[in-house]
């Protein structure tokens, strides 16, 4: 259920790019927000629209909020359901029109698209009414700001953590869980030594799978792109952002095997690798233990363990979200009670008892997450633990065909394979960023 929106998200955020032609405004931040609150408009005899995406969330949860929507408000729910295939251009179409679904359930990296054509509603007034007194993941948050304006709302969010073979790390002599960057490498050396087959992986990193690379650039203080004014620059040439691309192919060479230098972690597929035995660790959200599960059911809870990436910085390394975020459409009707289903949703009792407690995604807030780990079983607790350092990619709607055309992963093959320096990956392409991200409509 929850890679859909993972595998989805890179064409769904292209194929929106393609059909906007609003100029480009964006930029990061978080909104800071007004004062005003959002009102406890009544709606007997009106209906609210909301578009849900396949499997997002389960129908229980839907119905818990739209039982509280209709008790806070009295008006009816039109609840509909879309599929990923073409959902871009739906979407794109529905804002454009008289009449828009109110409320829709969006990628978080896709608002920027809808933001930059008009689509959505300005919530920036609204935004310290909506956040409820939480401090929400900027992973979620950040690519929801456009200009510093507050787009959308996060619902809620699915964090990458190592995932890692317990029962072969103790075997190898690793008795207890890594805290720290150097603990973690001196037990991938123990693992390593301990399992010599040539297709073998301590920690299995496909050298393109650069959700998991830009995290070491991140840890080290760079940036993927900056902007100031209305120009974006790439920020890969920096110190800091060399010394994350040095350490990330460090790492690479010595843990992965040489031929996942220029793979990506779905060819060959790193949880069939993980579940066979042919990698002791993996990067990977919690939907994937049920995959790795199903794969080798040998593999109980107790054989696997969690963690948050340690970074070289003495932290753990900033992660990208994956998850969803409610945005409302500008044209709507109903904005007041749209608002009101936005908050409801977003609430620290939906979040808390439905979103985790049901659904099993990571909430939307610091507080929520800090919540789930010290209620949730010794398996999901590291989940938890990397939501709450995240981070984002730019928040421009022609960052995705970065994404689209793999500029981004060939830098860190190349990196990773050594075809090129970091300094001369990174040159190539902040050189693509710089034209990509400041193109004239």
């Amino acid at each position: 259920m929850k890679n859909t929106r993972w595998g989805m998200a890179s064409a769904v955020a292209l194929a929106s790019v393609l059909l906007l032609t609003a100029c480009d405004g964006n930029g990061a931040g978080s909104a800071a927000g007004g004062e005003q609150k959002v009102s406890d408009a009544q709606g007997k005899g009106k209906t609210l629209t909301v578009w849900v995406m396949q499997d997002d969330y389960s129908p229980e949860s839907l119905a818990e909020m739209k039982r509280r929507f209709g008790e806070q408000t009295g008006a009816e729910v039109k609840m509909e359901t879309q599929s990923w295939e073409g959902i871009a251009t739906k979407i794109t179409t529905a804002l454009a029109t008289d009449s828009p679904p109110d409320v829709l359930d969006l990628g978080n990296t896709q608002v920027a698209s809808f933001a930059a054509a008009g689509g959505l509603m300005d919530l920036t007034p609204y935004a310290k009414d909506l956040r409820q007194g939480q401090t929400w993941l900027p992973g979620l948050e950040d690519p929801a700001t456009v200009d510093g304006r507050l787009y959308a709302v996060p619902g809620f969010a699915a964090a990458r953590a190592v995932v890692y073979n317990k029962a072969m790390w103790e075997r190898a002599g690793v008795k207890s869980e890594p805290k720290t960057y150097p603990e973690l490498t001196a037990a991938l050396d123990k693992v390593k030594a301990a399992n010599k087959a040539a297709d073998f992986s301590a920690f299995h990193l496909p050298g393109q799978h650069w959700y998991a690379g830009v995290q070491f650039v991140w840890d080290a203080g760079g940036e993927i792109a900056v902007r100031k004014g209305d120009k974006w620059s790439g920020g890969l040439g920096s110190a800091q952002a060399q010394a994350g691309l040095a350490e990330f192919k460090k790492f690479q060479n010595a843990y992965s095997v040489p031929s996942s230098r220029t793979t990506d972690k779905d060819n060959p597929d790193q949880v069939q690798l993980f579940a066979d035995g042919k990698a002791g660790a993996i990067t990977a959200t919690s939907g994937q233990i049920a995959q790795i599960q199903q794969v080798n059911p040998e593999l109980k809870d107790a054989d696997l363990g969690v963690f948050p990436l340690p970074g070289s910085s003495g932290k753990a390394q900033p992660v990208m979200l994956g998850g969803a975020v409610w945005g409302i459409a500008a044209k709507s009707g109903n904005q007041d009670l749209a608002l009101q289903w936005t908050k409801i949703a977003a609430s620290p009792d939906v979040q808390n008892e439905w979103i985790v407690g049901h659904d099993g995604w990571n909430p939307n807030s610091t507080q929520a997450n800090e919540r789930a780990e010290s209620e949730a079983t010794e398996l999901k607790k590291g989940f938890y633990r990397a939501a709450l350092s995240s981070r984002a990619t730019p928040a421009s709607p022609k960052w995705a065909s970065l994404e689209a055309d793999k500029s981004i992963n060939t830098l860190f093959s190349n990196v990773a394979s050594g075809k090129k320096s970091p300094e001369e990956a990174a040159r190539a392409f902040d050189a693509a960023v710089d034209k990509a991200l400041n193109a004239q409509d």
